[in-house]
Order: structure tokens, then sequence, then C-alpha cells
């Protein structure tokens, strides 16, 4: 009789990697992004043990947003006070603070459980092309398409 292997999470090895953003569709961008941190690429990936890995994205502010969601696309954040909701457009955000944008992306395409709060530590956005990640040996990620 044969048994489906699970992994352990003992049993997990992590790999970083860096993802270049610049001129990459946020979407299909922040969709591979979340599953190098879920782990799906590897053959050992268990739905219910965190398999996945680290991920560096540099170049946060050069990411393309389709159609008109640079004017039109809303960010909301509520400082918990009546009155406290705090609307931004994309287009602002990405000038002051550009990797929340991909933070958000792949937070939202990350489970909604203690699980998935872990998996959004080990996503890490910079702008520009420095990170103080170099210890780690990240290899170079490529995506697809």
């Amino acid at each position: 009789m044969r048994t489906t292997y699970m992994a352990k999470p003992n049993e997990v090895e992590r790999s970083w990697y860096i993802v270049d953003a610049e001129g990459k569709t946020l979407g299909r961008l922040a969709s591979e992004v979340a599953a190098l941190i879920r782990g799906k690429h590897k053959p050992q990936f268990t739905p219910h043990v965190d398999t996945g890995d680290f991920v560096v994205v540099i170049n946060a502010e050069k990411i393309v947003l389709t159609g008109k969601k640079m004017t039109n696309k809303k960010y909301y954040r509520h400082s918990m006070h009546p009155g406290g909701l705090k609307v931004t457009v994309a287009e602002d955000l990405i000038k002051k603070f550009p990797e929340r944008v991909i933070e958000s992306a792949v937070h939202g395409m990350l489970p909604k459980t203690r699980m998935g709060d872990k998996m959004k530590l080990r996503l890490k956005a910079y702008a520009g092309t420095a990170h103080p990640h170099e210890a780690q040996k990240p290899e170079v990620y490529e995506l697809r398409g």
C-alpha cells in the first residue's frame, strides 16, 4: 500500500529568491510571488504545512498597472477612530510607498489564517535595487511571461 508524502514542518528547507518588478504587471507578479511564498512550486508541497520560500522584490516603484487603475484603484486604511478612514489612490501610493502596493496584492493572495500570517513575513519588497539580504545569497527568479 502506498501513502501520499506529507511534508513535516521540521523538514522544510527554505530558499531565497529575488524578483525584479520592473515593467511587470502587478497582478501577474503578485500571483507568482504568492505561489513561491506558499511553496506551490515544490514537489513536497503540502497544503496544511508551510513549505514556502523567502521572496525579495526589488524595483517596486517600476510596477505596471493596466487600464485606469493608476487613478481609479483605491487603497483603504483606518485609524480606528471615528471618521478615521483614509483613502489613497494607487498613483499616490506608488510615489510615496511603492512596497505597500506589492505587499497588498501578494497578501490578498495568501491564506487568511495563522499560517498565512506567518507566510506574509517572508515577503520583502523594496523600492530600488538595494536590499539588505545579500548575506542570504538569493537566487534570481525569472517570472513567466
